[in-house]
């Protein structure tokens, strides 16, 4: 029932924590793929590096510490999750979940995440039996969390009482359950992603290209990359392995995608080619400029005594037209930036270039297209397709690309 589950495993500070190395190695052999989130207290009772040789996979522990641990990175790890479990779970996180604290790694990635998620409660009897944890206990549960209550037993302290840790095996078989459930995310949260591009290859163009005339000048365009992010960051959210060609823009690699950063036509049509090979979907999502001066000029062009300057352009490589004449049973998106022409532009595109969606966006719409949060597009495809999407959020917009490439790869 785990395989092929994503666990999210947040360890805290409980002398018990030694029992979720063996939580750890028993979701593995039951076929999950283990996420290993420590508390900084968990690191004082077992190291992190016990957890990544169990997990296979880097352990979380500072929110601060690398850049791959970064304040985005959390966000990162609670997409990627399908189901999360916290073992043990002490009174701090408990606390902590219950009121919206997040002042750590686990407590910042548990209130991000929307998943089921399992909370296995263990401490001091005296403290298990305080009127704020059972607070929190219960309010926990009418969030929506799973609850594995703590077991009578022999505790740290040297006496008997509840507040011991269940054992991993009964753990494991809690949240097997769980799953089997298919308990839908808390109250107020957003329903996870579906994970049906799990292990594709895809690969998107994104952002502007700069054709150089001098070493200060250049031609291009205000496309700020947003639409391309979006859809990466979408497309690794539905288990996606994302490769993410992109011209010079000022944004962060986004978490989990490989991004290969160019800056002219003939570097993204070079790199994205290249990964092309080995993808199955790819989304053509640059605003590639579709001529390049003949030759750059060596230094700085003076504007001395002249009245103008003339420049012989080139045609650049045609991406999506490359990508097409290979295309075979890839799924293949381009766009078209339009600022006049209709629709029917897109449709005479994608046919032309043997593309199975062409995303028309007219970019003379105030509030909408380059640099903006929103936008509203037309989707246009064989046999007349015209689905009109939006305004919305580019990142919902990217999933509602996303679900027409799911639905091409199903032969739908």
């Amino acid at each position: 029932m785990l395989a092929g589950s994503r666990v999210l495993l947040g360890v805290t500070g409980g002398i018990a924590c030694y029992k979720s190395v063996d939580l750890c190695s028993r979701l593995r052999k039951a076929g999950a793929e283990v996420r290993v989130v420590m508390t900084e207290s968990a690191t004082r009772f077992v190291s992190a590096l016990t957890f990544q040789s169990i997990s296979g996979n880097p352990v979380a522990t500072d929110l601060f510490a690398t850049p791959a641990q970064s304040a985005v990175e959390h966000i990162w790890l609670a997409e990627w999750g399908s189901v999360a479990v916290v073992a043990p779970a002490t009174a701090d996180i408990l606390g902590k979940l219950a009121h919206g604290i997040a002042d750590d790694y686990l407590s910042t990635v548990l209130l991000a995440f929307a998943g089921p998620a399992l909370l296995v409660p263990a401490m001091n009897r005296l403290m298990y039996a305080h009127p704020a944890v059972r607070a929190s206990l219960a309010a926990l549960e009418g969030m929506g969390y799973a609850v594995l209550p703590a077991e009578y037993g022999h505790l740290a302290e040297g006496v008997s009482g509840w507040g011991r840790m269940p054992e991993p095996p009964a753990i494991v078989e809690r949240l097997q359950a769980l799953v089997a459930e298919g308990r839908a995310p808390r109250p107020g949260l957003p329903p996870p992603a579906p994970r049906d591009l799990a292990g594709v290859g895809v690969v998107i163009t994104a952002g502007p290209t700069q054709e150089p005339i001098d070493p200060v000048r250049f031609i291009s365009n205000p496309s700020s990359g947003k639409t391309g992010w979006s859809l990466a960051e979408a497309a690794r959210e539905r288990g996606a392995e994302v490769t993410l060609v992109a011209g010079p823009v000022a944004m962060a690699d986004p978490p989990g995608v490989r991004v290969v950063r160019v800056r002219t036509a003939v570097e993204m049509a070079e790199a994205a080619l290249v990964a092309y090979e080995a993808c199955e979907v790819a989304i053509c999502a640059a605003a590639v400029s579709d001529f390049r001066p003949a030759a750059a000029a060596p230094e700085k062009i003076k504007k001395g005594a002249q009245d103008g300057l003339e420049l012989h352009l080139v045609r650049n490589p045609d991406i999506l037209a490359a990508m097409g004449e290979r295309k075979g049973r890839r799924v293949l998106v381009g766009f078209a930036a339009e600022a006049g022409a209709g629709p029917e532009e897109a449709e005479r595109k994608r046919a032309a270039k043997g593309a199975d969606l062409v995303v028309y966006n007219d970019v003379r719409r105030p509030g909408l297209g380059f640099g903006a949060d929103d936008n509203a597009v037309v989707v246009v495809g064989a046999g007349g397709l015209r689905e009109a999407l939006g305004p919305m959020p580019k990142r919902e917009l990217a999933h509602r690309i996303l679900d027409r490439v799911v639905m091409l790869r199903r032969g739908q």
